[in-house]
């Protein structure tokens, strides 16, 4: 069983990333499609270059806080009892062990470009953060938790998304110039974050479907036909969630090609003599 609090922070993390990844890669393919390439991570402009890094320390230091919350702050620091791990927080558990995989990807990712100590291409960075996306998977696949129902579905939902992230992910490590893997992966990112969201605001907020409620650790519908209502309105959430991120990523290509497009050389060539 989740919370509001629990899904909200690492959503606000895959949203802002997923949002940042799908600007830059719009900016750098309208700027010169030809030298376009994939990146897993994009430099901030400006300031001196004294922010260049931010994305990086913002998923280090953001995976590094989450972490803090599950393992130390929902556990009560009771991690240990009669010498083995607390089995009443193994949820807590599980989820600290996914953020730390994401605080790693941070961490080497600094030390790949800001030191000389692990120099790693591209390819190999898209594959390291496809590894945090595996093991998120198979945290939500294989939890501990069981869930059913309702809160089952938001979950399976969940998971599909993971799964667009580390498919596209590994596309953009095997095709490093493709446009589209690297686009797709912004848009996956950024549909995770957003589905978190909409999993706190519908199971643990205001948006709980009619018929169905939150009950001590458990969300329980009145009957199947509530149950049914409710994986139906899922399912319309999700389609307004796409829907809106594919007419943001069109609006923002087509500022982008205005603000940062090159102009298309023309070149004319004299008539022949006859």
């Amino acid at each position: 069983m989740g919370s509001f609090k629990g899904h909200i922070v690492p959503g606000t993390l895959f949203l802002v990333v997923g949002l940042w990844h799908i600007w830059c890669s719009l900016v750098r393919y309208a700027s010169n499609p030809k030298t376009f390439r994939v990146r897993v991570w994009n430099p901030v402009p400006g300031f001196g270059g004294r922010v260049k890094y931010l994305e990086l320390y913002v998923i280090a230091v953001g995976a590094f806080f989450d972490l803090c919350i599950e393992f130390l702050y929902s556990t009560h620091l009771k991690i240990f009892v009669i010498g083995v791990l607390n089995p009443s927080h193994m949820n807590d558990f599980e989820h600290s062990g996914m953020l730390l995989m994401f605080f790693i990807f941070g961490i080497i990712a600094l030390l790949s470009e800001k030191t000389s100590f692990l120099p790693l291409p591209e390819g190999a960075l898209c594959f390291i953060v496809s590894a945090a996306f595996t093991a998120e998977y198979l945290l939500f696949y294989f939890h501990s938790t069981t869930h059913k129902g309702l809160e089952g579905y938001y979950h399976l939902i969940l998971v599909l998304l993971i799964v667009l992230c580390i498919t596209s992910t590994i596309a953009g490590a095997i095709m490093p110039t493709s446009f589209p893997a690297d686009l797709c992966s912004g848009i996956a990112i950024t549909l995770q974050g957003l589905w978190f969201y909409q999993t706190a605001f519908t199971l643990y907020g205001p948006m709980m479907p009619d018929g169905c409620r939150l009950k001590g650790n458990e969300i329980s519908c009145g009957s199947t036909g509530h149950e049914v209502y409710g994986e139906l309105l899922a399912n319309f959430q999700l389609f307004v969630q796409v829907f809106g991120v594919l007419v943001g990523v069109t609006g923002a290509y087509i500022y982008a090609e205005q603000k940062f497009g090159r102009p298309t050389l023309v070149s004319s060539s004299a008539p022949e003599g006859s």
